[in-house]
């Protein structure tokens, strides 16, 4: 029988085998799939094996011959570059490491650790972005109020902070705005109300800590008007993300505050002014900071607005996380919106902005503690997956990024990256990891690991006559040939590798012909290459049942010592058929290890019959030979009764026979009685459980006939009383029955029964004459 180890390797090598395929050179061998590996032993071959032969699995090569230390497997690794000490003592850091060179061999994953602390007063830069339109004219007083507030508030949380100020209402052209001269210089429902001329975005105040400027330059500013409902926003969220320099941006974290009462125009709605050239993603502020000016000054031609993903990709790129402050109404609109826009925000605004400063405060917290890693765009063919580590159970693998929430700061979180290439990098590859909202970035270099690592070329060499040996194969000089170089010529003369009297093809068109000698490809053999060693039945799913069971000789199975069959499936090993002293229980014979049972006999060792035994008698034997080594089964009794568990009573059970105990009489006289506590389906193998007690025949008698006895003297006295009681019943009705009818004979009626009262009455008048 083969051993569980022998099995298991065996297995391991079927399936790597079915995965790796023979090839050569030793490149395309390591290329074609992440289990191949190559043989560089020069005599490896040296029975006719094709060069390809030397491309499977490790476990292959070596079963074939090939020693361990001649096996090239290149495998994969990961090489830290820059690493950081995380918090305090590396500076601050938070994201480590700092840049990875990972080889990938094509099909292969690599995967590596990133951790990410959270620091303690991080920088802030916080961009408060504002809705001009009429609609949001008492939200303008207020924020003129707010910015000492704002800034003492995020002070709470940084040192470092800094604010700026712009403001939008709508590109100033048709149906948008009114393009009336005098709306556009004034767009105020009420004339005489003073207003800023509307414009899709104007930048007020770049970025700083000075909170009495902030006010000053806010203070300043007057409230506009358009047509529409919906908003320019996103022309404003745009020129914000893309005009780094004019905004002041610095590389911390950057918040923009985004305060509207209604909804918003996305691409596609330019076209209702005329407007079809989509936007570039470029600043287009002039020297005042305003994108678009009236129809005065006409600008160059306008853009449409940004449609959702390119506002997404842009501030993603720019690493700004938007906080939407926005009008009760429309805060399903800007949720359904955030769900699009990584690290972003939705918090409700009352009418009047009177809650600005604590909603931003809200929104920086929870920014701040959701950690999310992301990468930037994947060269083709390159996967990434993230584990997630945040402290509790790790996280399902997520395709796009790690996302850990609720971090606190100074608590580290742990992400597991893995990277798959499906082919070969001809160059190295760079892809950035970076978490959303911080400026610290992992740089991973990406190398494809696609040659073979042989020993360094021998050239020349004698063993291959002149020729230079490549990772086993010899590679031949003009004018010779053959698996080490040893014939002349460059051609096979006419009648080689072929039978005597043949034209056919050489090798039979299967091979191929080296210096006279056919070399086969693998699972070929033969001088012809005419013997298919694939071809021999299967046992167990392995040619021929396996190395141990026999092998394929050209397509027939020869069987080793022990086994026979056509696949050498069958065992001529009959310790396992034995019942006691008999084959099969003298009720079947033994094939191939295994007992054919004679039709009524079931069971491994055909030692059960339902036709011809009752249940106790089926398990009378092993409960005998289990408890007391005795019986027909005592000297195979391990083998026989393997499924057979016994414990023995020391006492016998009361009412053990009232209980349906089975009590069955020895071969010597001995009565076993015994309970079968658990057994398998009558028709099938089991586990089966009895309790025994044994007890001498003579003894075992008496209570037997005291029971019958007991019960048939109570089942006669039953009998007697039933017959008992039914007689004294019949007497006594027949006695009622003469009675009554005694009493009817006796009975005298007068005329009348005085009984009975008629239903009506006469009454006579005594005044009454009658004529």
């Amino acid at each position: 029988m083969a051993r569980p180890g022998g099995l298991l390797l065996l297995l391991l090598a079927a399936a790597a085998a079915e995965r790796c395929l023979p090839r050569a050179p030793c490149d395309a061998c390591i290329r074609s799939h992440p289990e191949c590996a190559w043989c560089e032993d020069p005599e490896f071959t040296a029975g006719g094996k094709a060069e390809e032969a030397r491309c499977g699995s490790r476990v292959a090569l070596e079963q074939a011959g090939c020693p361990h230390d001649a096996v090239v497997e290149p495998r994969g690794h990961v090489r830290v570059l820059e690493d950081v000490v995380l918090g305090p003592g590396g500076g601050g850091a938070q994201l480590g490491p700092r840049s990875l060179r990972i080889f990938l061999r094509p099909g292969e994953e690599q995967s590596f650790q990133v951790r990410f602390q959270r620091a303690e007063g991080h920088p802030v830069d916080l961009y408060y972005l504002m809705d001009l339109s009429y609609s949001m004219k008492d939200d303008l007083e207020n924020v003129r109020k707010l910015g000492s507030d704002l800034l003492a508030a995020l002070r709470n949380v940084t040192s470092s902070v800094r604010i700026g100020f712009g403001s939008f209402v709508d590109k100033t052209v048709l149906p948008y705005v009114s393009t009336v001269p005098s709306k556009l210089r004034n767009p105020c429902p009420e004339r005489h109300e003073p207003c800023d001329p509307p414009a899709a975005f104007r930048h007020v105040l770049s970025l700083t800590a000075n909170a009495s400027e902030f006010a000053s330059r806010v203070s300043q500013q007057r409230i506009s008007g358009n047509l529409d409902s919906p908003e320019g926003g996103f022309d404003a969220i745009m020129q914000v993300a893309v005009c780094e320099e004019r905004i002041g941006w610095r590389p911390v974290t950057r918040l923009l505050v985004f305060a509207s009462d209604d909804t918003f125009h996305t691409a596609g709605d330019g076209k209702l002014g005329g407007i079809f050239i989509p936007s570039d993603s470029r600043c287009h502020l002039d020297a005042s900071g305003v994108y678009s000016k009236s129809h005065l000054y006409p600008p160059p031609p306008l853009q449409d607005y940004p449609s959702v993903g390119h506002l997404a990709q842009v501030l993603s790129a720019a690493n700004i996380q938007p906080i939407f402050a926005v009008t009760g109404p429309t805060v399903p609109v800007y949720q359904e919106l955030s769900r699009l826009i990584p690290k972003s925000v939705v918090g409700e605004l009352r009418e009047d902005s009177s809650n600005v400063v604590q909603l931003i405060s809200d929104a920086y917290n929870s920014l701040s503690s959701t950690v999310e890693l992301q990468h930037s765009p994947l060269p083709p063919g390159v996967s990434l997956s993230y584990e997630s580590h945040c402290g509790g159970p790790p996280g399902p693998p997520r395709p796009h990024g790690g996302l850990c929430s609720g971090v606190r700061v100074k608590q580290q979180v742990n992400f597991t990256v893995r990277v798959r290439a499906d082919g070969c990098l001809a160059a190295p590859q760079a892809v950035a990891l970076r978490v959303l909202g911080f400026a610290e970035e992992l740089r991973l270099e990406l190398r494809g690991l696609c040659a073979c690592p042989c020993a360094p070329r021998q050239a020349p060499t004698p063993l291959c006559h002149g020729g230079s040996l490549e990772c086993g194969v010899c590679r031949c000089p003009a004018g010779r040939r053959g698996r080490r170089c040893e014939c002349e010529g460059a051609a096979e003369a006419p009648g080689d590798c072929r039978p005597p009297n043949s034209t056919g093809p050489p090798c039979g068109g299967r091979g191929r012909c080296v210096c006279g000698v056919c070399e086969c490809p693998p699972g070929l053999s033969g001088p012809q290459c005419q013997c298919d060693s694939s071809a021999c039945e299967r046992h167990d799913g392995l040619p021929c049942g396996g190395p141990e069971r026999g092998e394929c000789v050209c397509g027939t199975c020869r069987c080793r010592d022990g086994f026979t069959g056509s696949a050498c499936g069958c065992s001529l090993e009959r310790a396992g058929c034995l019942h006691g002293e008999r084959e099969c229980g003298g009720h079947g014979r033994c094939v191939c290890g295994r007992c054919h049972c004679q039709p009524g006999y079931l069971g491994p060792l055909c030692t059960r019959c339902p036709s011809c035994q009752t249940r106790c008698q089926r398990h009378r034997d092993c409960a005998d030979c289990r408890a007391f080594g005795l019986g027909p089964l005592r000297a195979n009794c391990s083998l026989a009764c393997n499924r057979t568990a016994v414990r023995v009573l020391r006492a016998r059970p009361p009412r053990a026979e009232a209980a349906g105990w089975c009590t069955e009489q020895a071969a010597d006289g001995r009565i076993l009685v015994f309970d079968i506590e658990g057994q398998a389906d009558e028709d099938e193998d089991g586990d089966v459980t009895l309790a025994v007690w044994v007890e001498e025949a003579a003894a075992a008698a008496e209570p037997v006939k005291l029971v019958a006895g007991l019960v048939a003297g109570i089942v006669a006295a039953g009998l007697l009383l039933a017959v008992l009681y039914r007689v004294s019943l019949e007497v006594y009705d027949r006695r009622e029955y003469r009675r009554f009818e005694e009493e009817r004979r006796r009975a005298k009626w007068n005329e009348n029964n005085p009984l009975f009262k008629s239903a009506t009455t006469t009454t006579v008048n005594p005044n009454f004459v009658q004529e």
